[in-house]
């Protein structure tokens, strides 16, 4: 029986295009940055970054290492915020009436620069005061030093939170995220670019 819901953030309840900061990169000269960051892999620079472990000033500085261009940081961070695009509204408004059902959380793989982004829209697209306010809490890689798909990040998450793994449904929009939350017991869905939670039927 399931009592709890984590979400992943991008892809499930804010659409992403990827692709909008490859080309931005692109067009700033980093010719191969696709291989360096995707939805499914990431280079020690952003692994560092989303787990907190660099400030954004030194990620901005790794970045014109890897570029060989002294590129400003106002034009490396529109580069890095163009893949974040609008909320699913639909989405965020079902889940007020879900968290009278289940206990709610989120877990993302993020970073202070796109959450200081993602947190402002929130507000300019929405009447919602911010994101934490539909979870009973939310997991930020940078906050809990922890990311996706590490299987001690959903270890962390299932103590930290008080909840049992079999009571527990995990819903990302990345398979490799996964097989590892699946090893402790959780139950996963994939939410395939098609679906979206309000049309779950394991949600119903």
């Amino acid at each position: 029986m399931i009592k709890n819901v984590i979400f992943d953030f991008g892809g499930v309840l804010l659409n992403l295009d990827f692709k909008r900061s490859f080309a931005a990169f692109e067009a700033l000269g980093f010719a191969d940055f696709e291989d360096k960051f995707s939805q499914y892999t990431a280079a020690p620079v952003f692994q560092k970054l989303e787990k907190g472990e660099i400030t954004a000033p030194e990620f901005y500085e790794g970045l014109r290492e890897l570029l060989g261009v002294p590129v400003p940081d106002v034009q490396l961070e529109q580069a890095w915020n163009a893949m974040l695009l609008d909320y699913r509204k639909p989405s965020l408004d079902f889940l007020i009436p879900l968290a009278g059902k289940y206990n709610l959380f989120l877990l993302s793989n993020t970073n202070q620069i796109h959450y200081d982004h993602f947190s402002r829209t929130l507000k300019e697209e929405t009447a919602y005061p911010s994101l934490e306010f539909f979870f009973k809490k939310a997991y930020y890689s940078h906050d809990i030093r922890r990311r996706k798909p590490d299987a001690a990040t959903y270890a962390f998450v299932l103590e930290d939170a008080g909840i049992r793994a079999g009571e527990t449904l995990f819903i990302d929009d990345s398979f490799t995220n996964l097989p590892n939350a699946q090893e402790l017991g959780i139950q996963t869905h994939l939410l395939l670019p098609e679906e979206r939670i309000e049309h779950l039927e394991i949600l119903q």
